[in-house]
């Protein structure tokens, strides 16, 4: 006698339109991953900066402007008019950038400047295969493991925004800082990365000297490498350090951008930044914009981020030791428990960005 149950699954009446929906839905998605690809070759290969200002250009004309194949060129332009990148005009077969295009798209200086999210999301998808196989068995990735449009790719993204806010408003919200820095203060930039924030504090602060640390070494030396450039080399230093051990003592001021959540051990890096701070010093922690709750994230902010953090952010601090994994969108409360975690009694948000929350955390 057959004993063994089988059970049928429910039947479910399926929308037809409502799925058609989804499908082309989907099609958007796909369309848009790999967009993102075409963005980064458009930006490597300057097809983007030409188009800007011209007035329109055929795809003979773009080839012969900035050296590369036509049929090439053209395929990758009506890719662009397709996704609305660019403007298409059939009767001259030309193509254009708006204004507003040619700002997001070319304009490094603006913190409307795109490429460098496409970048940084390009090399997330290049290694996602290798997140997926550590899903499997829970360990970590870390950031220097990560392909180079990961790293450089990081830097351009955040750059824009912190040269249009941290030296006009996020300083200025933070309780006496700036007056500190004018006259001379000791500043510590903990996670710096290619060095774009320390490198921008030290130049617009020449009174003050600064210390930036990451734990990836091929950071540090582009850091090192760019505050020559800019001038700021004797200001400036730069150190292969992790933010539980950063080196130095008597700081004024402490910065951390877009890097608490990533690390293994929050909390015990928020102690040894209150170990190295004077008693009258400020932790300035910069992370991205998130809500406490999941259903505050669910827009096309927190979808980019919680995206990041799944490829990027957890991977890293599950790579590291306790791997507390506080993800992209840990939120205020969270950053909170963290500072508070590592003795410092005040805490409070100083200004946001769309990108963007900062917090001032004193002993």
């Amino acid at each position: 006698m057959n004993t063994t149950a089988t059970h049928e699954p429910p039947s479910v009446e399926v929308d037809g339109e409502k799925l058609m929906q989804f499908v082309f839905r989907a099609v958007d998605e796909v369309g848009a991953t790999l967009n993102a690809a075409l963005v980064v070759m458009g930006d490597k290969l300057g097809l983007n900066r030409a188009l800007a200002g011209s007035g329109g250009m055929t795809s003979a004309e773009l080839a012969r402007r900035t050296g590369t194949n036509e049929r090439y060129v053209r395929e990758w332009l009506n890719a662009q008019a397709a996704g609305g990148y660019v403007g298409y005009d059939p009767d001259g077969e030309r193509y254009s950038l708006a204004p507003e295009q040619a700002v997001a798209l070319t304009d490094a200086e603006s913190p409307a400047y795109l490429p460098g999210f496409f970048q940084i999301a390009l090399g997330s998808v290049i290694d996602s295969p290798k997140i997926a196989e550590k899903a499997r068995s829970g360990e970590g990735f870390g950031w220097h493991e990560h392909v180079h449009d990961v790293h450089e790719g990081c830097e351009r993204f955040f750059r824009p925004g912190y040269n249009a806010h941290l030296i006009a408003e996020w300083l200025p919200a933070l309780d006496g800082v700036v007056g500190k820095l004018r006259r001379g203060a000791l500043v510590a930039d903990v996670g710096c990365g290619h060095g774009a924030s320390t490198i921008l504090m030290a130049q617009s602060f020449p009174a003050s000297a600064f210390t930036g640390s990451d734990y990836h070494e091929g950071s540090v030396e582009t850091a090192r490498a760019r505050a020559q450039q800019a001038g700021v080399g004797g200001r400036a230093d730069f150190r292969v350090a992790p933010a539980a051990a950063y080196p130095g003592a008597g700081y004024d001021l402490v910065t951390m951008f877009d890097c608490l959540h990533d690390m293994g051990d929050p909390v015990g890096a928020a102690r040894h930044v209150r170990s190295t701070l004077k008693p009258d010093g400020t932790w300035m922690i910069v992370e991205p914009n998130a809500g406490d709750r999941v259903e505050d994230n669910l827009n096309p902010v927190g979808r980019a981020y919680y995206a990041f953090s799944t490829l990027l952010c957890t991977p890293a601090s599950l790579s590291q030791e306790v791997g507390l994994a506080l993800g992209a969108q840990a939120g205020e409360a969270r950053i909170r428990e963290v500072a508070e975690a590592g003795g410092f009694s005040r805490f409070r948000r100083v200004a946001e960005t769309p990108f963007n929350l900062v917090f001032e955390a004193r002993p």
